[in-house]
């Protein structure tokens, strides 16, 4: 019997779906139990440092089920992601043994893993000893568990095989376009497929808004002004922030003719339809605006767009399309951002730990978070298969399922994995600042940063 004909079977017995859910998920993790000693670490308790996040929130909501599972016990700190990240450095840097676990991004890893502060966990994954048969690693979305691995060594590409596994994904973020569907079906405006229609349509909108504007991106001068909307764009380009040499030497790449002419068409597409503070613009205001009806669109992450689709003023309004900048692409390439799960290399119970990340990692509790809770995007296949979790995307968010699937194969981390990322794409940023305010034209703005990248680079060794 399948899970959808069982939950129709239940509720024929007057158990409401989000009981027999419920039911289900503790048989689940019952069943578990069958082919591996989940019990082995009883009594132990492993702390958690977890950021303010429904990701944390869904893992919360589970844990019951995992220390039925094991009799473990599982604490944990919650704090909010503008003082999150200095927690965790803080935590890592000083050695503290306090925290067994924690919530990263795949990119704060490549700092991470390289100060010996996180461990790898292939040695885990790969002991049968230690993990569990059914944890079906294989599972994983290809792109996402692949940008979550790296051998650490400067341009080294992620997810080769000497990579180490320095985190593993709980859920991601692909950058495509939300855009307002009844701002758009007023209007006439047709969803753009490349970025010259992007333009066309982005200038369009905002001659209709009424003191709005037509498309939300980020501004800020911050390496996350890059990663999203514009990254997913550049690389559909084939373009690259550096190049390796055969001698494992980086230089920048981002002043090439192909990567001019992408610049120059955002920078413009900023100045006529972006909003007039775009310089300030982080995730929020980006998704703000768009939940507000203050923008027509944005090109940013997928599920931004699926939390202002609910409590809003644009709330059921919101759709959702997969974007590929390059006409002549094969399909689109979206970067993408990552909330992993690490160990600490502190952890006193680093096993018990294992335990714990295994769980929080697997198919029943990615399934648990993606159908009960707001467990998006899902890193796993299987989750994206089950047909609940699909119905409920198409039923209150439409697009997401198709923009997800098209996406999907070309979905990963399209940086190059180095040491120098935060200061060298917080520097691009500001030079997209001074393109965007006419202090400096796009050609020479691009040959400066290459140069200062290049001095970045020589001066550290990379």
């Amino acid at each position: 019997m399948s899970r959808r004909s069982l939950i129709r079977g239940l509720g024929s017995l007057g158990v409401t779906a989000a009981t027999a859910g419920t039911l289900l998920n503790l048989g689940a993790t019952r069943a578990l139990a069958a082919d591996f000693d989940w019990k082995k670490h009883s009594g132990t308790t492993v702390k958690l440092l977890l950021n303010k996040h429904p990701y944390a929130d869904a893992l919360i909501a589970n844990l019951d089920n995992f220390k039925e599972l094991t009799g473990m016990d599982v604490q944990y700190d919650v704090f909010p992601e503008d003082v999150y990240f200095d927690k965790v450095t803080a935590a890592l840097s000083s050695g503290s043994s306090e925290y067994d676990a924690f919530m990263t991004g795949a990119y704060m890893t490549w700092t991470y893993g390289p100060a010996g502060w996180v461990d790898d966990l292939s040695e885990y994954i790969n002991d049968p000893e230690k993990t569990n048969p059914l944890y079906a690693f294989d599972d994983f979305l290809p792109g996402v568990i692949k940008s979550c691995a790296w051998n650490g060594q400067p341009g080294g590409a992620l997810g080769s095989d000497d990579a180490k596994q320095w985190c593993i994904p709980l859920a991601y973020e692909q950058n495509n376009l939300t855009y307002n569907k009844r701002i758009f079906d007023a209007n006439g405006l047709k969803v753009p497929t490349n970025i010259d229609e992007l333009l066309d349509t982005a200038k369009a909108a905002k001659a209709v808004m009424n003191g709005g504007y037509g498309i939300g991106v980020r501004g800020s001068r911050s390496w996350a002004t890059i990663h999203p909307g514009f990254l997913s764009g550049y690389a559909n380009f084939d373009q690259k922030d550096l190049n390796i040499d055969a001698d494992g030497k980086l230089t920048a790449a981002m002043n090439t003719d192909v990567s001019k002419e992408y610049h120059k068409k955002w920078v413009q597409m900023i100045q006529e339809s972006g909003a007039p503070d775009w310089s300030t613009h982080t995730w929020y205001q980006v998704g703000t605006d768009v939940g507000a009806g203050k923008s027509a669109m944005m090109f940013d992450a997928d599920i931004l767009g699926y939390f202002m689709n609910g409590g809003t003023a644009e709330a059921g309004n919101l759709a959702f399309s997969a974007f590929a900048a390059n006409p002549a692409a094969s399909g689109p390439t979206p970067n993408i951002w990552i909330w992993a799960m690490a160990m600490s290399s502190f952890s006193k119970n680093k096993d018990a730990t294992w335990y714990f990340l295994q769980w929080v990692t697997g198919p029943e509790h990615d399934l648990f978070g993606a159908q009960k809770m707001d467990l998006v995007n899902p890193a796993r296949s299987s989750v994206w298969a089950d047909g609940a979790f699909r119905d409920k995307l198409s039923g209150s968010y439409p697009g997401y399922v198709e923009m997800h699937d098209t996406s999907a194969p070309g979905a990963s981390i399209k940086f190059t994995a180095q040491p120098l990322f935060f200061d060298l794409t917080t520097e691009w940023a500001a030079t997209l600042q001074k393109m965007v305010a006419n202090e400096v034209p796009v050609d020479e703005g691009l040959d400066m940063l290459a140069e200062s990248v290049n001095s970045q680079l020589a001066d550290a060794g990379l």
